[in-house]
């Protein structure tokens, strides 16, 4: 799963929302919710998606990020032993909690578990501290990724998402930030599939219901405070024509733990049976290879940098019609990825989305003969 060029991913979105609106969305129970494509990057409905919240534990989803981090760059391994803090042990003792002591070492992979599988806020302060040293010090770090992210809504004020006015973000925000973790560590992202854990002789289950209601849904996080209500983030992937299609689905502010597993099990639904994902261009692919004036060779290739998704619904596929339009003349020098023209996926006259051509390779400058021939070619072109 290749990363989204922001930029790309901004303009798709732009039109392909207003496509979708053609498939009116399910009523959902929430205050806020989003579902999100992964495949294309494409959000294909939503509600009040930048309205601030509270993420509770939700917020557990960027702790575990940061420790995936960390093994990824060794800075810690998942058989490491962790000493368990007195401030660990004793964080508030009526919220949920994977019952860690500061007798027993425990190991990076138990606190991970206990992290995502039992909701553990005793574990995300020892993994914040065996991360960073402190867990201030980790937060720090969850802010400085946040905004590495462009989480410009989003806002942490310690690892566990207890209550807290520095701990905010949005439904857009989240849809990203899980999408990250899927696309970054899909090995460490195994853990939320994982259906009960047990730790100290105690058996706890996974707080998200779907795992068991749906076997294509393989994560992500559920979250509850007073404030926040009862939120989750739900991800399945299914089949989509020859290969696979995933979704995410942002449901925030429910009032129940039936509720926020209905809502969002709808939203899979309704997205996967209403849409389909089509793959219009791969990596690397040349869709033309136009003139080039003043350059070392006379032809550039020109494609895209990553395979190329849309999603649409469905029946509406078949229609799409590509039109190109160059930035020309092309002179060299031409930097490879830089932008050289725009392609837009039509469908009846209408776009369905507008994607960034780019150079696939470098051009660089003719001889001085060359280049005075081609600017007497283009004076009369």
């Amino acid at each position: 799963m290749k990363k989204l060029c922001a930029a790309l991913a901004a303009t798709v979105f732009s039109i392909s929302i207003a496509f979708a609106q053609n498939v009116p969305p399910p009523a959902v129970a929430a205050k806020s919710w989003l579902l999100l494509d992964v495949t294309s990057g494409q959000i294909l409905a939503s509600q009040e998606p930048n309205l601030r919240i509270e993420p509770a534990s939700l917020t557990k989803i960027m702790t575990a990020y940061l420790a995936f981090a960390a093994i990824r760059d060794k800075k810690l391994t998942m058989e490491q032993k962790v000493n368990v803090s007195v401030r660990a042990w004793k964080v508030d003792p009526s919220s949920s909690k994977m019952f860690i002591d500061p007798a027993t070492p425990v190991s990076v992979s138990d606190l991970l578990h206990g992290l995502m599988v039992q909701s553990g806020n005793d574990a995300a302060v020892a993994l914040a501290e065996a991360v960073a040293g402190s867990e201030d010090t980790f937060v720090v770090l969850m802010n400085r990724e946040a905004e590495r992210m462009g989480l410009k809504a989003t806002h942490f004020g310690n690892p566990h998402g207890l209550p807290s006015k520095e701990n905010y973000s949005t439904a857009q925000d989240l849809s990203v930030l899980a999408s990250r973790v899927i696309a970054d560590y899909p090995d460490f992202y195994k853990i939320d599939s994982v259906k009960s854990f047990t730790y100290n002789k105690i058996t706890q289950p996974n707080r998200n219901r779907l795992l068991w209601l749906d076997s294509t849904v393989d994560g992500m996080k559920t979250g509850h405070t007073e404030g926040a209500g009862y939120c989750m983030i739900a991800s399945a992937h299914r089949p989509n024509g020859t290969g696979e299609r995933r979704l995410i689905s942002v449901v925030l502010g429910t009032n129940s733990d039936q509720s926020r597993t209905a809502e969002s099990q709808k939203l899979l639904n309704w997205g996967f049976q209403n849409f389909e994902t089509v793959k219009l261009y791969a990596k690397g692919q040349a869709i033309e290879s136009p003139q080039v004036w003043k350059g070392a060779q006379n032809t550039l290739k020109i494609g895209f940098n990553r395979d190329v998704f849309v999603t649409l619904p469905k029946g509406v596929a078949g229609k799409m019609k590509p039109v190109l339009e160059r930035r020309d003349p092309l002179v060299a020098p031409i930097a490879e990825n830089s932008r050289v023209g725009t392609m837009r996926m039509m469908v009846d006259g209408k776009p369905v989305s507008e994607l960034p051509v780019l150079a696939l390779e470098q051009i660089g400058q003719a001889s001085i003969f060359g280049r005075a021939w081609d600017s007497m070619r283009l004076m009369f072109k």
